[in-house]
């Protein structure tokens, strides 16, 4: 099981014109340098989603198997994995060699999918609601064969599924971590809180909420009821919010203060966010201004 620290860290791999690979490559490894993170986080889009189209991104596997060497020792995880974008069966392989890669310290954050344009451009099909959760819901039965020991060697698993059969299928080189790397789900309504209840160990607030903090405790409260009534353990459930820092002294100011009313609310990781055009100094910044003062006070 992967145990996090209580501040980890994103920088924006999408939406930002002028990101090189460089840059990422850089600010990533400044933030290995920093023992106050426990995690690096990644989001997983084809485009910048704040658009109807185009725009910058970094796919997020290749991403960050290309930057795991800069964060030895850290958890790295995807928040989330769009699942209408990959067939589950790449979804497991992917997932599977980042846990190999990060040493058993990698997270695979999944959702279902949801901006309009960023499918049609590239022509992915984006189901209407209800197809779209059947098949989700499918791609995490799937998952959870493929992460399990019968995947790990012949005969393989078999699993009757109308969107995703699999005749006798492994999973070779298997995951280090026993029964694959921790799933963390999206969702706040109906069906996606009972994914939760049934598949995640963990919910990552979404970035586009960043700082929500009443948000936060409504998602909260909706999790933790959905747990108690599958009979989950609520200690065995991370709670990740997020938080937005820019590049200047009172911009890390208000994300602190943020970051600390998530954590009374019951954050058990914040995820202190980043601009793609920071520098390292600006990384280092926010680490001495939000990290360790947020560790601090926990």
């Amino acid at each position: 099981m992967v145990t996090l620290g209580p501040v980890g860290f994103r920088i924006s791999a999408t939406g930002t014109t002028g990101l090189t690979w460089q840059a990422l490559d850089e600010i990533w490894a400044a933030a290995g340098e920093e023992d106050i993170f426990s995690a690096g986080w990644l989001s997983d889009h084809l485009s910048d989603v704040s658009r109807d189209r185009g725009g910058p991104a970094f796919e997020a596997f290749t991403t960050a198997a290309a930057l795991a060497r800069r964060v030895p020792g850290k958890t790295i995880g995807i928040a989330v994995a769009a699942s209408t974008f990959r067939h589950p069966a790449v979804l497991a392989k992917q997932a599977t060699i980042l846990d190999i890669v990060t040493g058993g310290r990698f997270i695979l954050g999944v959702g279902a999918g949801w901006h309009p344009g960023e499918h049609e451009a590239f022509g992915v099909p984006l189901p209407e609601p209800r197809q779209r959760f059947d098949r989700y819901e499918a791609q995490l039965r799937v998952l959870k064969a493929l992460f399990s020991d019968g995947a790990r060697r012949s005969p393989g698993v078999t699993l009757d599924d109308p969107h995703f059969p699999l005749d006798q299928a492994t999973n070779e080189p298997p995951p280090i971590t026993a029964g694959g790397p921790p799933i963390w789900l999206g969702g706040q309504k109906r069906r996606g809180l009972d994914l939760i209840a049934r598949y995640a160990s963990g919910w990552p607030m979404y970035g586009n909420r960043a700082g929500d903090v009443g948000f936060f405790t409504e998602m909260r409260d909706k999790i933790r009821r959905a747990l108690e009534a599958a009979n989950r353990d609520l200690d065995d459930f991370t709670f990740a919010a997020q938080v937005n820092a820019g590049s200047d002294s009172a911009s890390r100011r208000a994300g602190l203060e943020q970051a600390r009313a998530l954590q009374k609310a019951g954050a058990d990781h914040v995820i202190v966010g980043i601009s793609g055009t920071s520098t390292p100094d600006d990384l280092r910044a926010m680490a001495r201004e939000v990290a360790e003062p947020l560790s601090d006070q926990r």
